[in-house]
């Protein structure tokens, strides 16, 4: 354990970056709506983040490349090429700059818990911090605050959880045996993507190269891989079951969770909430225009640093506009939602692209895809398209 500690690192980050105010969303109303009915597609989701993520690190260590530097590199044709980036690119940057919003809006309402009447400051002040962390420029650091983090919100929701008092039966038949309840679709696809989320791929394919550079270090990250993910996924899970404890009433974030859970479990439940819905903004605020740098870096063949100019632009353009909007009070949840559900619809594109590239003798040699890790791959890529597909009819 003491050693795996020392070693700990992307994981963490990846876990970091998929558990934001997004998952808290979602997993509030998953609860709220449905029960424990819908733990199975947490399970499901943690599975599929556990193998889309070893293939992407396995990528990065081997490559010591940005995955969309590599799939740049393996597309001949120039027109298709610069059709990939210019998805990429979309996909992540603009789509990080309106997530970002939403999880600086998200460590706000973490702070609201502690007094409201500097509700105006508290998007500025996390944005302060987050610009700091990333300024700074040194990955140790950068690792090491969120992990905090995440220690920080893992213990917060997991004590909300124990308090509630939940049906255990009811918690492992929800897990282990799939249901889709009535007008359930949308959220099932949510929950997905939410965990697996697109650009967690390209930041960890990234971030993997930063701390590891030899083939023997593969056991290490794939350790670091399963243990983040898992940890991320039961946090996901409790909150899941503390919503489930409110009956009636709307639930749309953390904030409301707390305020519904209050009467019954009294202070301490809207203080933990309170200080778990921070650290899930606030890392998640780092996170994402992290991720957007490191794609832009590698979309354009950038041998950049974390230091580099053209690095730290991307990422304060990314931190500046989620401060801006987050500010202006727009809705985030909204936005949010759709963000996480349009994420489970691109997930099969991305997750195709990846399965490719991890299949290329020229590009990983021995350590490419065992038949049974395209098994596991091609059966996730199917059911994320099946429920895509479900969801789009469902929708129009």
């Amino acid at each position: 354990m003491f050693r795996w500690i020392k070693n700990i690192g992307p994981g963490t980050l990846v876990a970091a970056a998929f558990i934001g105010p997004g998952t808290v969303t979602l997993c509030s109303k998953a609860g709220v709506q449905f029960g424990y009915s819908l733990l199975w597609a947490m399970l499901l989701s943690i599975i599929a983040t556990i193998v889309l993520q070893e293939m992407a690190a396995r990528t990065g260590i081997i490559t010591q490349k940005g995955l969309a530097e590599v799939i740049k590199g393996q597309i001949t044709s120039p027109l298709l090429r610069n059709i990939a980036i210019f998805l990429i690119l979309g996909a992540v940057v603009i789509g990080n700059a309106a997530y970002e919003a939403g999880n600086i809006s998200g460590a706000s309402l973490g702070m609201y818990v502690f007094g409201e009447k500097y509700a105006v400051f508290y998007p500025v002040l996390i944005g302060i911090v987050a610009f700091v962390v990333l300024f700074i420029g040194n990955y140790k650091i950068l690792e090491r605050s969120l992990v905090a983090l995440v220690l920080l919100m893992s213990i917060s929701f997991i004590i909300t959880a124990i308090l509630t008092k939940p049906d255990i039966v009811a918690m492992l038949k929800g897990t282990f045996t799939p249901t889709i309840p009535e007008d359930s679709i949308i959220v099932i696809i949510g929950l997905i993507g939410t965990t697996v989320v697109p650009y967690n791929l390209f930041l960890h394919a990234s971030l993997v190269k930063e701390k590891w550079k030899t083939k023997e270090d593969l056991a290490s990250a794939r350790k670091d891989t399963i243990i983040s993910i898992v940890l991320g996924g039961i946090v996901s899970m409790t909150i899941i079951v503390a919503a489930t404890a409110i009956t009636g009433g709307s639930v749309d974030n953390a904030f409301d969770l707390a305020k519904g859970l209050e009467p019954l479990y009294g202070e301490n439940a809207k203080y933990l909430l309170g200080i778990g819905l921070f650290a899930a903004g606030i890392t998640s605020a780092i996170t994402a225009p992290l991720a957007a740098a490191y794609v832009a870096k590698s979309c354009f063949g950038w041998k950049a640093s974390l230091k580099d100019n053209r690095f730290r632009a991307v990422w304060m353009i990314i931190l500046i506009l989620g401060v801006v909007f987050s500010s202006l009070k727009l809705k985030p949840v909204e936005v949010i939602t759709f963000a996480q559900v349009a994420n489970g619809l691109l997930l099969p594109i991305v997750a195709i692209f990846l399965v490719w590239i991890v299949n290329k003798t020229n590009v990983l040699g021995k350590y490419k895809n065992t038949l049974f890790q395209n098994i596991l791959a091609i059966c996730i890529i199917l059911i994320t398209i099946i429920l895509g597909v479900k969801g789009i009819y469902k929708v129009f």
